[in-house]
């Protein structure tokens, strides 16, 4: 677990920019829950969540030109591992510079010394503290882009400094072992793949075979005077997967046994891992390629035998879910002394939670009603109740919730009803604290501690609920909506209103779009409304600004809805794009039909391709970022979990591609894409191109040389919004008519 420096804004691909506030999963709280550690000013900072003064545990002046980026305390919170120097791998920061500060002794010792800078990954104490373990993963022959080249475990002793390897990568280019490739990175959201048990006297880890996996080469003309390649090993729709198994590293004498697992493992995934506290077993999730079948296995290391406990199925796929505190690659909670665990699942129709007793292998329903868990939180061990984000009324908002994990009694809305918007807490071990955060479109981010079950502010001038002020919403542009289209799906969404319209005047709109699995857009937080690319205010300049989030967006409306999408992406959702702008134009009379532009990026690139091919008649302008203008060149764990097998036919790819409809294209393109991009491939946009050309369309591209998906490298992101805003203004311009 590592604390992050600040609470940050975050970047997303289906949105642009997203203002809400971030909160990490666990802050690392003290033992009595009175306080938690963070970086303050580059101090290692005791904050109080009882009035108590803050205290600094690790001074800056100790630190001198170290920089911290983040920081994970030892068990009895006498040594400090310090993560800086933090460089990219793929999408995030993961590999750097590791630091231990030893607390008794004011001692400051640097981690692997022998390795090249910035080569360390996920390092970690050992249950005695006595030692780190880490990922030593670089590439000496690629220093421009780090591919996922042979990485292995190591681990340091800290008293004598000698470090042992624990793994090898057998002499194969692309073994790795305590991380993943970039596809499970992407995909499942792994990155540290190692774990201690609870002793420390054993390794769980993943071990990742990428050979199989064909590379994707990105091609580099502005670096040198001669072109060169950079190989990402990428498998897509329809290759080989990536093979992974999990092995057990016994530090006493660095054997390593291999956990058998049914089936081969270049025919499956293996998603999650993690420990049974206070046990040498290991429960593992298996996922079949389809992504429809999870089989849970509990693996006990000190007989090696692996037993099926658990299975979910769904016509469509399994979500993956997202962790529980202190358990990053875990989807399950352990309760009742790990006699116990809490999981997610959509069986009922709806995500619910449930009690799996690992002993009789019996399982209660937990949550009860038609609503979804979006998000479950924490528990407390002394009063039986599991704490979750969920939205039983509004799929635009969040709020917490709790009840009794013997599935006996009520949910409870804990959040004040009088907030309405987003929210989110970090909570503390025992559920006695949580920070809160809030904020929603009309009202900027605020903080506060407060205490559980009663959601009471400790210090009554951070109370939110009195800094709370509801008429700030009569002075903003923007309102939410919900229409119903002609197809008979109610969707939810919002609009910003041009500044000081004029009775009877027409005025033009822009479309955001994502509409796919990964993300939602509609959110009642704050900095909806804002248009991060357009350099300007879209309401000041005369636009009508408006989302929504179809069906097959992850909206808390039940499984139905999310998976309706199911083989349909770019036709379902596409449709709901298209119906859901007329129905907004019979809403609002206001709007101009002759000018009507639409943008997103990534997946809402491809919407967007699709909104203007197949609804000419609708959408007239777009613009579009970094798009899957082919289905079949996107990544084997995306679409295949949405689009079903392509071994079956390659039809539902094919209708759902941009490339398809292009010849119904009749109005204004401006498409944008990073020549560098490792996750929608420049290809793309050559694709797009050749057949746009070959049907004599008139368009504009736009490539940004060695820039990746997000085009934010060497100052590039300034210059999309000068081409975006400049673009729009033209082709669809401003201003009631």
């Amino acid at each position: 677990m590592k604390i992050t420096v600040t609470f940050l804004s975050a970047f997303s691909f289906f949105n642009s920019i997203l203002y809400s506030q971030i909160l990490p999963s666990d802050l690392q709280w003290n033992d009595d829950e009175t306080g938690f550690y963070m970086i303050k000013e580059n101090n290692i900072t005791l904050v109080s969540v009882t009035g108590e003064k803050d205290t600094i545990i690790l001074s800056s002046k100790v630190l001198g030109e170290i920089s911290i980026e983040s920081f994970d305390l030892s068990e009895n919170k006498n040594k400090i591992l310090l993560f800086t120097n933090a460089k990219k791998v793929w999408r995030y920061k993961t590999r750097g510079d590791y630091f231990v500060f030893d607390l008794k002794q004011q001692k400051l010792i640097k981690i692997g010394k022998d390795f090249p800078p910035s080569s360390l990954m996920f390092a970690k104490f050992s249950a005695d503290e006595k030692s780190i373990a880490y990922v030593v993963k670089y590439n000496l022959k690629n220093n421009i882009r780090n591919r996922s080249t042979s990485s292995n475990i190591f681990i340091e002793d800290l008293e004598k400094g000698t470090i042992r390897k624990l793994t090898t990568s057998e002499g194969k280019e692309k073994l790795i072992n305590g991380t993943f490739d970039w596809v499970y990175e992407e995909e499942f959201s792994c990155r540290d793949g190692f774990i201690f048990n609870d002793d420390g006297t054993k390794i769980a880890f993943w071990q990742v075979d990428a050979s199989a996996v064909k590379n994707f080469y990105m091609i580099n003309n502005t670096d040198s005077i001669y072109s060169f390649t950079i190989p990402v090993e990428y498998p897509k729709v329809g290759q080989d997967l990536t093979a992974v198994k999990i092995g057990i590293i016994n530090l006493k004498n660095q054997r390593i046994n291999w956990v058998p697992i049914p089936g081969a493992p270049d025919k499956f995934y293996l998603p999650r891992m993690t420990w049974i506290p206070g046990t040498d077993q290991l429960m593992i999730q298996q996922l079949n390629r389809k992504q429809n079948h999870s089989k849970i296995y509990l693996h006990d290391t000190l007989n090696g035998d692996t037993e099926l406990i658990l299975e979910d199925t769904d016509a469509a796929w399994v979500d993956v879910r997202a962790s529980w505190s202190k358990n990053q690659l875990a989807g399950w909670k352990f309760i009742d002394n790990g006699k116990s665990f809490l999981y997610l699942s959509e069986k009922d129709g709806w995500a619910h939670l449930y009690n799996f007793n690992l002993k009789t292998k019996k399982e209660k329903l937990v949550t009860k009603g038609a609503f979804d868990v979006i998000n479950p939180l924490a528990y407390d061990k002394n009063n039986k109740q599991v704490y979750f984000i969920a939205s039983k009324d509004n799929p635009t908002e969040r709020y917490l919730y709790s009840c009794s994990v013997t599935g006996i009694g009520k949910v409870k809305k804990i959040t004040p009803e009088i907030l309405d918007g987003v929210h989110s807490y970090s909570i503390s071990t025992n559920a006695k604290y949580a920070l809160h955060s809030f904020s929603n479109y009309y009202t900027r981010p605020m903080r506060a501690v407060i205490s559980l079950p009663k959601h009471n502010y400790v210090n009554p001038e951070e109370d939110i609920v009195k800094k709370f002020d509801p008429e700030m919403k009569m002075h903003h542009p923007m309102e939410f909506f919900k229409v119903t289209t002609v197809d008979d799906t109610t969707i939810e969404g919002w609009i910003v209103k041009p500044k000081d319209m004029v009775a009877k005047k027409k005025y033009p709109v822009l479309f955001y779009f994502y509409s796919e699995p990964a993300g939602q857009t509609g959110l009642n937080r704050y900095g909806a409304g804002i248009n991060s690319i357009y350099d300007g205010n879209l309401s000041d300049d005369g636009y009508v600004y408006v989302t929504f989030d179809g069906r097959g967006t992850p909206a808390p409306k039940g499984r139905d809805w999310r998976k309706a999408i199911y083989k349909k992406i770019g036709q379902i959702n596409v449709r709901d794009m298209a119906m859901g702008a007329k129905a907004i134009f019979k809403k609002y009379n206001f709007i101009d039909t002759t000018r009507v532009a639409v943008h997103g990026w990534s997946g809402g690139g491809t919407a967007t391709l699709n909104c203007l091919f197949q609804y000419p008649e609708i959408f007239h302008t777009g613009i579009a970022v970094a798009a899957v203008t082919n289905q079949l060149t996107y990544d084997n764990i995306y679409q295949e979990r949405y689009m079903g097998s392509p071994f079956n036919g390659l039809e539902n790819y094919i209708n759902g591609s941009p490339l398809k409809y292009v010849e119904n294209f009749k109005g204004n393109l401006l498409y944008i894409h990073g020549t560098g991009d490792d996750n929608v491939h420049y290809q793309n946009a050559e694709l797009l191109a050749n057949e746009l050309i070959k049907h004599k369309k008139v368009f504009y591209m736009l490539p940004y040389p060695n820039r990746s998906h997000s085009i934010r490298e060497d100052n590039a992101y300034p210059h999309v919004r000068l081409m975006f805003t400049d673009f729009l203004r033209k082709n669809c311009p401003p201003g009631g008519k």
